[in-house]
């Protein structure tokens, strides 16, 4: 796959390496000269210029990339970049950082953005995570709003220990997706049985987390 990464500081770096690393094809855009280090990932594309600029873009021939990575410090410049890549290059899938949770609002379909990365949400979210048992946790936020990766972690006296999946009574708009359990990923199986300790995901529409609630035995 061709990813195309705008911003070469750490954050875009660590990404593209990363992305190397799964064997895809990465260019860096970045404009401070100063950042533009091709030893630090040497299997990238390195272009230096500014990722708004619209010659610089047609340059790079951006809609031969089938994803968008916006990941610059300047909030401005995500969007702006987010919303060329989506209306003028059709790229399909475009993703964008969120340096200030402020600024999080504006960063859906209308400018172009996919999936709206808030480092400061997720930290939020992974510490609520860490701490909480018997709580649904909102881990991140896909598909423009429409739909939430959520977390439970079942308490060790949950009256669910036993039950086979097949006996969840899931909302429409939701999904259990995985099952971790100590060391394990597990891709659940209508007849697997749920024991206390189990860390669930869902994808689920926020419309749909009360009602996910009480499937597991919460109360909203």
């Amino acid at each position: 796959m061709r990813v195309a990464v705008a911003g070469a500081g750490a954050v875009g770096r660590s990404i593209a390496r990363e992305l190397v690393r799964s064997n895809h094809e990465v260019m860096l855009v970045e404009r401070k000269l100063e950042h533009v280090e091709p030893e630090s990932v040497p299997d990238a594309t390195w272009v230096h210029g500014d990722a708004c600029e619209l010659s610089l873009l047609e340059a790079a021939e951006l809609q031969t990339y089938e994803v968008v990575i916006s990941a610059t410090g300047d909030d401005k410049a995500n969007l702006v970049l987010s919303l060329l890549a989506k209306t003028e290059f059709g790229v399909r899938r475009v993703v964008a950082r969120v340096n200030d949770p402020r600024n999080e609002w504006l960063f859906d379909e209308s400018w172009g953005v996919d999936v709206a990365v808030s480092t400061p949400r997720m930290l939020a979210s992974l510490v609520e995570e860490a701490v909480s048992v018997g709580d649904l946790v909102r881990l991140m936020t896909l598909r423009q709003g429409n739909a939430n990766l959520v977390e439970v972690t079942l308490p060790d006296n949950t009256p669910l220990a036993g039950k086979p999946v097949r006996k969840f009574d899931l909302p429409r708009d939701s999904a259990l997706v995985t099952i971790l359990r100590g060391g394990r990923v597990i891709v659940p199986q209508p007849d697997d049985p749920l024991e206390g300790g189990d860390e669930l995901l869902f994808v689920a529409s926020a419309e749909v987390e009360d009602d996910l609630r009480r499937a597991v035995g919460l109360t909203p």
